[in-house]
């Protein structure tokens, strides 16, 4: 399939959006001292964490959370996230962990998921194209209910890595509780690359580093959600699916995922 204009618009427009400064300044956030840089926050936030006699500290470097090992850096972001929890400055409590990774992607600590964006730590998550052996492409509408996103498109797959899983497990768990599929009854299973995203979201700053995988679901297999964040899944044809995510029908992350994975197939 030849690449249109509209498609080429498209795609420039939605580059932009997945790396995308934000809106308000925001000063770099290290743990502990010396220390390594695990997200960013806005110095508004950071002056009330201070007033509130958090273990945060603000100089002309950035923002310090006072921590000298694993376990007290666990302990200082617990009563962080805590605070943002009580102050409404999130929305939710997942009671999830999730892994707080420096500059160089190594893990430094854990946090409770619902506080990762107003602290811009970084993320990690995996998304799994799945398609048919004669050419189509099973997509997933997340559910109303959802916090982010609700009613819209997304891969057939797509979900955080939560503290201590691997990308193979996090990918295993996920289908099995989106699609109720098992990795081991797909065919071809194959990495795809890493997106970063960066960009504003409403509760603070996105950072997420995105593990693509795409494989093929055999004649007669069928997604069925098994955690109720989905409302239904769609298997489309190439053209219905570059006519749905030009309709901008998908999230920002799905929308890039896909372009680059049709860009890998040579479909546009």
């Amino acid at each position: 399939m030849t690449r249109d204009g509209a498609a080429d618009e498209f795609w420039r427009r939605l580059r932009a959006r997945v790396d995308a400064p934000p809106v308000r300044a925001r000063a770099p956030l290290w743990l502990g001292v010396p220390g390594e840089c695990i997200g960013s926050i806005e110095p508004a936030l950071a002056q009330r964490l201070v007033a509130a006699g958090l273990p945060v500290r603000a100089s002309e470097a950035g923002v310090c959370i006072a921590a000298g090992d694993a376990a007290s850096a666990d302990a200082a972001l617990a009563r962080i996230a805590a605070w943002l929890h009580a102050e409404r400055v999130v929305n939710g409590w997942r009671d999830e962990l999730l892994t707080v990774t420096d500059q160089h992607d190594m893990p430094r600590a854990r946090i409770e998921r619902a506080a990762v964006r107003p602290l811009g730590i970084t993320t990690h998550a995996v998304h799994l194209v799945g398609q048919t052996p004669d050419g189509g492409v099973w997509v997933q509408q997340r559910a109303l209910d959802k916090a982010t996103d609700p009613g819209q498109w997304d891969t057939l797959m797509g979900g955080l890595q939560a503290a201590g899983e691997s990308d193979a497990t996090t990918l295993e768990r996920e289908t099995w509780e989106e699609a109720g599929l098992r990795i081991a009854a797909l065919q071809h299973l194959q990495p795809r690359g890493r997106l970063t995203v960066r960009r504003p979201v409403s509760d603070g700053y996105m950072v997420e580093h995105i593990e693509l995988f795409d494989a093929v679901v055999p004649h007669g297999v069928v997604p069925e959600n098994r955690d109720g964040e989905v409302a239904r899944f769609e298997c489309l044809k190439i053209a219905e699916l570059i006519a749905r995510l030009t309709s901008n029908a998908f999230t920002v992350e799905a929308a890039a995922l896909l372009m680059r994975w049709l860009e890998l197939q040579r479909c546009l």
